[in-house]
């Protein structure tokens, strides 16, 4: 039989680690592109990211600027005046790389990892694509289909419906009140709609390329200059406006009948990463229900088996910083979810937290930055946000120092201004039948009926 492990003989873990400083070379082009070069060596690769702004301008023109950015970051791969997609392909293969583009409300981004000889061939195949991808019609046109048939299977799920429907409460007419486009909309989009708007939109000034890698840097700011240099353009890409700070107003049930599942969706103003508040308010997060050793799990998960996996978080974009709470739970049980995440809010907003909690919140804090920088890929992902929010690459640094002073007294004091249920605009995408009536004993509701109902089995 065999005994069990003495735990005593566990050493106990060490402080953390605090963030290296990095060396960073920046400079802008003439263009008005900014470049970040973080030498890395050691391992002989460079990982690329191209950042440019590309919000919708406008509320008005948010649907149909998202319905575009969705079609354009494919088919912006789809040829130049020089190659096809094959050819732009094989270009970068030749030196390691695969070019893949992504968006999000505020950025459209071109990301590659390369071999760190093929710097100059890689920043030409960028460049052409930057300067001359032509939109071909027949392959946009597949591309749209595409796009139209994922954002239709998207916009049917109960998880993007309750973060379509937190957006709308929150953001009323500002653009990110546009989670996604109709299929309708995307199936309208033509080949000339992406030229024009990649010619108004893909500008390099505003923009930012960072390069982290094993590379020299003054030859990096060479090569990016010299390949880059025909990328031009009038006018700066454009960010995100402020957000309102609108009122959280009565709890919204978006109907869903027949569902067996209710995605409870909370959501409120947090501090930017300029805010000296935030450093508190990501320790209070984590304590709440940003990790699986957090308050939120232990009672909705652990103890009372009402969700699988609970949790909280602070998102940022550029015009509105969030704290959010999300969980999927079981229709009989999503009055007393709701009542268990309130209660875990309340507690926190009202009573200090422990100092073995802070401790332990904090730790997880910086291991997780430490670890999500030690690659080459995540340092570059996120010098790239940081630096596309106005902050300079070392603020991981000042953070981690931030996060280490502070204190109980802080976590409450965030928590009550930034974790009060008061202060959070809450949505339940269920079957309102059901969980409507259990969820007025805690305060107004209100219902719509913007879901489709759930498919009998075998329908």
């Amino acid at each position: 039989m065999t005994s069990a492990p003495d735990l005593g003989l566990v050493p106990p873990l060490g402080e953390p680690r605090p963030q290296p400083e990095l060396a960073v070379t920046e400079t802008t082009l003439p263009s008005g592109l900014r470049l970040v070069v973080v030498p890395r060596p050691g391992v002989p690769l460079v990982e690329l990211r191209l950042r440019v702004p590309f919000a919708a301008a406008t509320a008005r023109t948010a649907a149909v600027h998202g319905a575009r950015t969705a079609v354009l970051s494919g088919a912006v791969l789809l040829g130049t005046t020089d190659h096809d997609a094959t050819g732009i392909a094989q270009l970068m293969q030749a030196h390691g790389g695969e070019l893949s583009v992504s968006t999000d409300p505020d950025r459209l981004l071109f990301s590659t990892t390369l071999l760190a000889e093929g710097l100059a061939p890689v920043l030409d195949v960028l460049a052409e694509v930057l300067t001359s991808a032509t939109y071909p019609g027949e392959l946009v046109e597949a591309e749209r289909a595409r796009v139209a048939e994922r954002i239709s299977i998207a916009r049917s799920q109960p998880g993007v419906i309750a973060r379509t429907a937190l957006a709308a409460r929150r953001y009323g007419t500002h653009p990110y009140a546009e989670q996604l486009p109709t299929p309708e909309l995307v199936e309208a989009v033509r080949g000339p709609a992406l030229r024009k708007l990649h010619r108004e939109r893909v500008l390099p000034a505003g923009s930012t390329l960072v390069l982290v890698g094993d590379l020299d840097p003054a030859a990096a700011v060479d090569a990016a200059g010299e390949a880059l240099a025909g990328w031009n353009g009038e006018g700066t890409a454009v960010t995100a406006p402020p957000a309102p700070q609108l009122a959280p107003g009565h709890l919204e049930v978006v109907d869903r009948p027949g569902a067996v599942q209710s995605n409870i969706r909370l959501g409120g103003p947090a501090p930017s990463r300029t805010d000296p508040d935030l450093p508190a308010v990501r320790l209070a997060n984590m304590v709440y229900g940003g990790y699986f050793s957090s308050r939120l799990v232990e009672n909705i998960r652990e103890r009372r088996g009402y969700s699988y996996s609970p949790r909280s978080a602070v998102d940022h974009l550029a015009g509105a910083s969030s704290f959010l709470v999300e969980a999927d739970v079981a229709t009989e049980v999503t009055g007393p979810a709701m009542l268990e995440i309130g209660y875990e809010l309340g507690r926190m907003a009202l009573t200090p937290v422990g100092a073995d909690e802070l401790d332990d919140a904090r730790r997880y804090v910086l291991g997780t930055m430490a670890l999500s920088t030690a690659t080459h890929a995540g340092l570059a992902s996120t010098v790239s946000a940081l630096v596309g929010a106005g902050l300079p690459p070392n603020w991981l640094t000042e953070h981690g120092r931030a996060l280490a002073e502070v204190t109980v007294d802080d976590v409450q004091a965030a928590a009550h201004r930034y974790l009060q249920p008061a202060g959070l605009t809450a949505v339940v995408v269920g079957d309102a039948e059901r969980v409507a009536t259990p969820l007025r004993t805690l305060g107004p509701v209100d219902v719509s009926a913007s879901a489709a109902a759930v498919p009998e089995p075998g329908a």
